[in-house]
């Protein structure tokens, strides 16, 4: 196959500046939270990072049937000399793939020709949205209901079969992957120092070696329940990147050919996998707030209306961990745009949680405290030019944290399941709920002393202050078109404004209501469990203002930042040590 790079080699020495893609390193190793581990932990930490490389194989395959050639041609090129193919190959690293996002949405097409595809390489390439319809009504007539189950299942692949399809379990297609990372998991049990941890890494194990998706829940659960352990290891299973099987639902005939079948379409898993090691005081710190879900459960709109995980008679499954990051891999390290500092997992469409198992918050400490010179003057730059100066004294990135605590524990409330009948528009749905629940759910806990006043203050003022993008994004960006919206929602209540020269004002006294107001405008499409009704909630929110474009035009003038890449200097020292 012949490859064309795609971007100039002015473009490709603008985005590789240090100005324009950010680093964000993880752990050194020198870093005390490694050389204070245990030998037992250490030697176990060299294979959980071996198992993350193949786990990022997996990743690209999942993401682009041309990433893996396309890396190899590039490091192929890179030892003839040809420094396009080098800067070339940074992005790749940055965005793991041949096609990515920035944070101005623009995307960042590395292959010349190449096309971005809403099923990503869970779906054949050439398959359009109608044919895929088309074939799925044709095998539900023909009663294949077994046979469109598992195309519609989170866990497999599709391939075409003829004028069918078939869904190949993730098991199958990524055997010799799975198997090494398997391989990998076994050998760390072996010498880590906990116990559980140890039962969880052969139960992930065994998930792995064969296609039963209650090995999946019984690792899940196992997963969920550590507390106390050295180490973090978690293999992700998130759904943002598929939008083709959600896809199903919009044509009305095969709308109502599932459900006759009694099929729930369920987006597919994208493979990340997450290496650390737990920070104890930052998770005794997590922890504190434990104590406060039943509240938080309680103050939920409309929380007679359904069954949530969180509940005040009984004991609530979830865990916390502060996790200091060694290596991001996948999913969880694709750098599109931004990466997430936090995750509450596992997801409701996970059969983990129907077998009595619980949720788990891992937050992530590197990617959340950069606090260098160059971030503090970004960050002050950035404030001078967009918020209105009376508010600054309340602007703090702690305080970023503390929503994010607040955002991941509202993700174990509101209705527990239903929600895969919003198809694609799911996932921005929800990243809405956890967001306002946040927000709404404040006021309690200040009563409860878990925050000041003032620390209200700073959380509403910051989250204010970073509700605005640089560009409008596509829909497909879950997390930022819920920004848009809750933008647009803000103003539209009052609670927030822009003036005419671009600066944000914030009516401190107006954000709670409004948050509480969207929230149960939320859970009650939720609820509703009708995908026509959560399409109109996303179009009557998503809309992209001349306020917030005057915002947009002067954070691109103070910070000219495109992307980010992670540096992970311990794992690379450990994997040179395998």
């Amino acid at each position: 196959m012949i490859f064309e790079l795609n971007l100039s080699q002015e473009e490709l020495e603008k985005r590789t500046h240090k100005d324009y893609l950010i680093r964000k390193p993880l752990l050194d190793k020198d870093a005390k939270e490694y050389t204070d581990l245990a030998e037992g932990d250490k030697e176990a930490l060299k294979h959980l990072i071996k198992a993350a490389e193949y786990a990022n194989i997996i990743y690209m395959k999942q993401d682009n049937e041309l990433n893996l050639p396309f890396k190899a041609y590039l490091e192929d090129e890179i030892k003839k000399g040809n420094k396009s193919a080098q800067l070339t190959k940074v992005l790749f690293d940055a965005q793991l793939g041949i096609i990515g996002i920035d944070s101005e949405s623009k995307p960042v097409i590395l292959l010349k020709d190449a096309k971005e595809l809403e099923g990503k390489a869970f779906y054949p390439s050439d398959l359009s949205k109608e044919e895929f319809h088309t074939i799925i009504k044709n095998m539900l007539k023909s009663g294949k209901k077994t046979e469109v189950q598992k195309i519609l299942n989170q866990r497999t692949i599709v391939k075409r079969n003829g004028n069918e399809l078939i869904g190949k379990d993730y098991t199958e297609e990524f055997k010799e992957e799975f198997n090494i990372i398997a391989e990998e998991l076994d050998k760390a049990a072996q010498t880590s120092t906990n116990k559980d941890f140890n039962e969880y890494l052969k139960l992930q194990s065994k998930a792995l070696k064969e296609n039963n998706p209650m090995l999946d829940a019984q690792a899940d659960k196992k997963w969920a329940s550590l507390q106390d352990t050295p180490l973090e290891f978690t293999i992700s299973r998130e759904q943002y990147a598929d939008l083709y099987t959600g896809s199903v639902l919009e044509d009305k005939e095969l709308k109502k050919l599932l459900e006759e079948n009694n099929i729930t379409p369920v987006s597919k898993d994208s493979i990340g996998i997450r290496v650390g090691i737990v920070n104890k005081k930052g998770t005794n710190d997590l922890l504190k707030i434990k104590n406060y879900l039943p509240l938080m459960a309680e103050n939920m709109p409309l929380k007679d209306k359904y069954e949530q995980n969180i509940s005040s008679e009984s004991d609530n499954l979830q865990t916390m961990a502060d996790v200091d990051i060694v290596s991001l891999r996948g999913d969880e390290g694709a750098y599109r745009g931004g990466i997430t500092i936090a995750q509450n997992l596992p997801n409701n469409d996970k059969l983990s949680l129907t077998i009595g198992g619980g949720r788990r918050n891992v937050y992530h400490r590197q990617i959340r405290t950069n606090n260098s010179p160059e971030v503090i003057e970004r960050r002050k730059k950035r404030l001078n030019a967009t918020l209105k100066k009376d508010l600054h004294k309340y602007y703090n990135p702690e305080a970023d944290h503390w929503f994010t605590i607040g955002h991941e524990n509202v993700h174990s409330l509101g209705p527990k399941s239903g929600t895969e009948a919003l198809g694609k528009y799911k996932n921005i749905i929800e990243e809405n709920k956890a967001d306002m629940g946040s927000l709404a759910l404040l006021e309690c806990l200040v009563k409860a002393d878990v925050y000041t006043e003032e620390e209200k203050l700073q959380i509403l003022t910051t989250f204010g202050a970073n509700c605005f993008l640089k560009a409008k994004p596509e829909l497909s960006q879950a997390h930022r078109v819920r920004t848009v919206m809750q933008a647009y929602f803000f103003i539209k209540e009052g609670a927030m404004s822009v003036n005419e020269d671009g600066i944000i004002d914030i009516n401190l006294n107006k954000m709670i209501p409004a948050a509480r107001k969207m929230l149960t405008e939320i859970i009650e499409v939720q609820l509703s469990q009708d995908f026509n009704r959560g399409e109109k909630f996303i179009n009557d929110y998503f809309v992209w203002t001349e306020a917030m474009e005057k915002v947009a035009k002067k954070l691109k003038e103070t910070d000219k930042a495109l992307n980010g890449i992670i540096t992970t200097p311990l794992a690379d020292y450990l994997l040179n040590k395998i």
